[in-house]
């Protein structure tokens, strides 16, 4: 090697130094939250195909070996308007895999609907298996997962629902990394039990396995960059998926992507150690339900920005969900 060949190698593994040192390193970690237990779909299927779809979501769970927090809607522990031992059956399979469960209200309701008195009302019935459930575990349900992430109308809605949730010992499940993966997740349900006609049904079964990965890791990638913009900093993330048809086939290769991104995977106690969750919801007064990183944005004085360009489920999968838009 010629002596400015020499220099010039040097001068460039010095800048390759420099810069690998003044870069620090993103701490990218994420806490799984999975909505609507048993199963999203749960009055659409049989009971045997069910519990075998049941079966094959605690696979994959089990397949990723990642730290999972699920939220249950009681009513979809009935059947004809009684309990259904074989799905709470279900609930004791979460807990068997020591996942942790928490109430997501009874009916799913929508708080501009009923109200928020009735809304307490259907926070407490949501926890009347769930309560004794724990118990026998030397547990009780710490978290409340808002239906929808609506967490009331206007401040004296708020009011009335803090009131609740301190009487019954709850605590708020955030949601930073919001997403539609419940509308890949419709797409792909429907086209699986032949609610709508493809031309290929295996091969657009795959297209939307294959679709619904990336779509995810953007997502991710869009709320980093909101929370540095907002935060100066990664925060870590809570996630949020459901049970249902999609996850039963994909869950773990969208975990080991996740994990190729550099992301750690952590319980929901950990992330919420992060200072950032002390502000709650934050200054954001409205009815819209959107997460928090966004509600702090817009509750910020002066007002924190909130970046363009946030992925968009594709049009043809909204198409095969039967959703005219997000």
């Amino acid at each position: 090697m010629t002596r400015p060949s020499l220099l010039r190698h040097f001068a460039l593994l010095l800048l390759a130094a420099c810069t690998t040192a003044s870069a620090e390193p993103i701490d990218r970690r994420i806490a799984v939250t999975i909505d609507d237990l048993p199963w999203q779909r749960a009055g659409a299927v049989s009971g045997e195909v069910l519990q075998q779809r049941h079966e094959q979501l605690m696979a994959q769970l089990a397949r990723a070996g990642a730290p999972v927090t699920g939220f249950v809607n009681e009513f979809k522990l009935e059947v004809d308007g009684q309990l259904a031992p074989e799905r709470v059956a279900m609930l004791r399979d979460w807990l068997d895999a020591g996942y942790t469960l928490g109430n997501h209200g009874y009916s799913h309701p929508q708080i501009a609907e009923i109200g928020a008195a009735a809304y307490c009302e259907d926070v407490e019935r949501g926890e009347q298996v769930l309560r004794p459930l724990l118990a026998g575990r030397g547990q009780v349900p710490r978290w409340f997962r808002h239906p929808y992430l609506r967490a009331g109308r206007d401040a004296a809605d708020r009011e009335v629902l803090q009131a609740c949730f301190d009487r019954l010992g709850y605590a708020i499940a955030p949601v930073t990394a919001d997403n539609s993966e419940w509308i890949w997740a419709a797409a792909y349900a429907r086209v699986l039990d032949g609610e709508v006609q493809v031309d290929d049904r295996e091969g657009t079964l795959q297209r939307l396995r294959e679709g619904y990965v990336p779509y995810m890791l953007d997502k991710l990638d869009y709320f980093e960059r909101q929370s540095i913009e907002l935060l100066g900093y990664a925060l870590p993330q809570v996630w949020l998926m459901h049970a249902n048809e999609l996850n039963a086939a994909s869950y773990a290769t969208l975990i080991d992507a996740v994990r190729q991104r550099g992301y750690r995977l952590v319980s929901l106690d950990e992330a919420m150690q992060d200072p950032a969750y002390v502000r709650g919801e934050g200054g954001y007064a409205g009815a819209a339900g959107i997460g928090w990183l966004h509600r702090w944005a817009l509750g910020s004085q002066p007002r924190g920005k909130i970046l363009p360009d946030e992925p968009l489920v594709p049009q043809w999968v909204l198409e095969l969900a039967g959703i005219g838009s997000e």
